[in-house]
């Protein structure tokens, strides 16, 4: 009976010792806040997303993040933000009352998807975009 209680023992210990030495490993990049304003038609974007993603066309290459829009102010989430250099940027914007219990109506559309490009600091910043007036979707 006792070896087969070390063998119920051994199986727990050795997947606590992999999940400390998986956690000691590399945590990935470094990652860095942005915070900014969006606006439309020179007023903040009431309701939206953000996302930024690395640009490879560029030579950058990483993990991608995104920030809700709400009054037009963003930021993104501590731990969670960019990782500098050459982005994409995609920011989806929204009529007032768009956001519902469930998500944003996105019927309530207050532009097209917004494309742009921009160079970021290897450091938390502040970044601040004016979304064009644009024609509607065809």
């Amino acid at each position: 009976m006792r070896a087969r209680t070390n063998k119920l023992l051994a199986g727990p210990a050795v997947a606590l010792l992999l999940t400390t030495l998986v956690g000691c490993g590399d945590r990935g990049p470094l990652r860095y806040k942005v915070t900014g304003l969006v606006t439309y038609r020179g007023k903040p974007v009431p309701v939206g997303r953000i996302g930024f993603e690395p640009d490879p066309d560029r030579g950058n290459r990483g993990p991608a993040t995104m920030a809700i829009i709400e009054d037009g102010r963003f930021r993104t989430k501590s731990g969670k933000g960019t990782i500098g250099g050459p982005h994409v940027v995609k920011i989806y914007g929204y009529q007032a009352g768009a956001q519902t219990p469930v998500g944003l109506n996105i019927e309530k559309t207050l532009f097209p998807l917004y494309f742009t490009n921009v160079d970021l600091p290897k450091e938390d910043t502040t970044v601040d975009f004016e979304v064009p007036d644009q024609p509607p979707d065809q």
